[in-house]
């Protein structure tokens, strides 16, 4: 393991719930509100992917004047609602003992940079050596370009990186890229192939040891 990949949202920090907030705002906005099984497609995905899930259930078509006015609306609502996302329960201490050990780290997320900063400030930017954005890469997840960029980054093989993730977008993403994947506590069921499962489902006590044997089980696994 030569370096560990970060997801954002829902990993690093609780914000699904205020992503929730915003995008159920903008379905009504858009006329017919998600239901919550239409709400979960959109965990992790890009915003454009969001919003044609919005549209489509409203059935309306979106120019490209409306997507922009919807994503200007819709970061600037997250702006406000992100000041209340909190660390993950663990987090901290796992990130001061995978910084100790030397094991480079990079944060890799859909969200556009402006919001993502703020957070990653918040969570303390310092564990970091690169941050990839959704707004960096040309195709977010569940492409696996921004964790082929993220990789390249910090000069390391994808084949050497462990992900942290919780959506099946994000999840689908690292393993395409060819990283291995931890689910983190309270992640989608429907994961790839080899995908490691935190038992028990926390980041509270959770060392880079740890993180070392997990990555080591997957090395084993059939390819």
């Amino acid at each position: 393991m030569d370096a560990v990949l970060w997801d954002m949202d829902g990993t690093l920090i609780d914000s699904e719930p205020l992503w929730e907030i915003a995008t159920y705002e903008m379905s009504e906005s858009l006329g017919r509100r998600l239901s919550p099984k239409l709400r979960a497609l959109t965990v992790g995905g890009t915003f454009r992917n969001t919003a044609d899930i919005c549209a489509e259930h409203a059935g309306v078509t979106l120019t490209e004047a409306d997507y922009g006015r919807l994503q200007r609306t819709m970061f600037d609502r997250m702006a406000e609602l992100l000041v209340q996302a909190r660390v993950n329960p663990g987090i901290h201490q796992l990130l001061a003992d995978v910084s100790e050990a030397g094991i480079p780290m990079a944060v890799v997320t859909n969200t556009p940079r402006e919001l993502a900063e703020p957070a990653i400030s918040a969570i303390g930017a310092g564990f970091f050596s690169a941050v990839v954005c959704g707004d960096d890469v040309s195709d977010g997840k569940p492409d696996p370009l921004i964790y082929r960029t993220a990789a390249a980054v910090l000069k390391v093989p994808t084949s050497r990186c462990l992900v942290f993730e919780d959506s099946t977008t994000g999840m689908t993403a690292a393993y395409r890229a060819g990283c291995k994947v931890v689910a983190a506590p309270g992640s989608a069921e429907t994961r790839p192939p080899g995908t490691q499962i935190m038992t028990p489902p926390t980041f509270v006590g959770v060392t880079a040891v740890k993180l070392r044997h997990w990555f080591e089980a997957m090395e084993e696994l059939p390819k």
